[in-house]
């Protein structure tokens, strides 16, 4: 009897670490969400994503606001506000990926909407003196509109997926685009083009590109071919030139698209990235985040990333 009581306590040991080790990957499984853009400030994570609210049978986008978690562990997030595409009175809605970043103090949020009188995607700009807002229209306008980019005249849906790097000089630029990449320099104050818009020439561009930098190197990840991989290139300026080195990971479980963010965090590198792979109703049209560990070689390249259920332990 006390062998099987030994096993019995044993096994239900066992059974306690199992469910203690549950699977972190999606991060948010109450909604879905896609395409991630992620801050660090002050010792703790925003997150910023869209909410995927296709139903069941719908297969195609229905992205009405956008949504802000935060997280002080990387494991651990808490739904902060949300943030309408009917805030820009000037777009008609849909909003498509959008990137935030914070300099002096404000915080600016980047958006892809739908332009109301100008036929195609176009870009905004947001501003909050906090992460999580109240934020407000700062221009009125749109920043980006389909007009201004003329390399692929017949799309409709050049202008999305901004994504805002400031340097280490205080100067910003702007990357965004679908089938072409553009960038441009940003003004001081955030809300004006400094320059002419100029074009990357990358392998297999699709989408979603997004800028970091470690140590010497600035990278540049973008989506790949479709259904979208992600691929990268490497710089020593954020302006180019761009060496193209290769893929970064491979298509996301039961999804066409793939959007990334990169941060460091508490000494750790993390990826961040969404994929359809909740069982109820996933898919391309309802997408949900996830993290994973994101690894440097020596020579500076970096690794594939090893896409998980289990995700990453709580940052401390």
């Amino acid at each position: 009897m006390k062998t099987l009581r030994k096993i019995s306590l044993l096994t239900l040991s066992a059974l306690s670490l199992a469910s203690s080790i549950q699977s972190q990957n999606p991060i948010i499984t109450h909604k879905y969400t896609a395409d991630p853009a992620a801050l660090v400030h002050n010792d703790k994570v925003y997150l910023y994503v869209g909410h995927d609210e296709a139903k069941a049978h719908e297969n195609h986008y229905v992205l009405n606001e956008w949504l802000i978690f935060s997280s002080d562990d990387m494991v651990n997030w808490t739904e902060e506000a949300s943030f309408p595409a009917s805030a820009f009175a000037w777009a008609k809605g849909e909003a498509w990926a959008a990137h935030v970043v914070e300099k002096e103090g404000k915080f600016y949020w980047y958006v892809t909407v739908e332009h109301g009188t100008i036929p195609g995607k176009s870009i905004g700009v947001a501003v909050s003196d906090s992460p999580t807002g109240p934020f407000k229209d700062a221009l009125g306008k749109a920043l980006i509109t389909n007009d201004m980019t003329t390399e692929h005249s017949d799309s409709y849906w050049d202008d999305i997926d901004p994504a805002v790097f400031i340097d280490d000089d205080g100067e910003a630029y702007m990357y965004w685009g679908n089938v072409v990449c553009y960038w441009v320099r940003l003004n001081d104050n955030m809300i004006e083009l400094d320059g002419p818009i100029q074009t990357v020439d990358l392998p297999h561009f699709t989408e979603a590109p997004y800028i970091h930098k470690k140590d010497e190197w600035y990278y540049l990840t973008y989506a790949y071919m479709f259904p979208e991989r992600t691929a990268y290139a490497r710089s020593k300026s954020v302006t180019g030139p761009w060496e193209f080195v290769g893929l970064l990971n491979e298509v996301a479980g039961n999804t066409n698209t793939n959007h990334q963010s990169i941060i460091e965090f508490k000494g750790k590198d993390y990826f961040i990235y969404h994929n359809g792979v909740i069982p109820t109703a996933g898919g391309s049209f309802r997408r949900s985040v996830c993290v994973d560990y994101l690894y440097y070689k020596e020579d500076g390249t970096m690794q594939k990333v090893l896409m998980t259920s289990e995700g990453v332990a709580p940052a401390r």
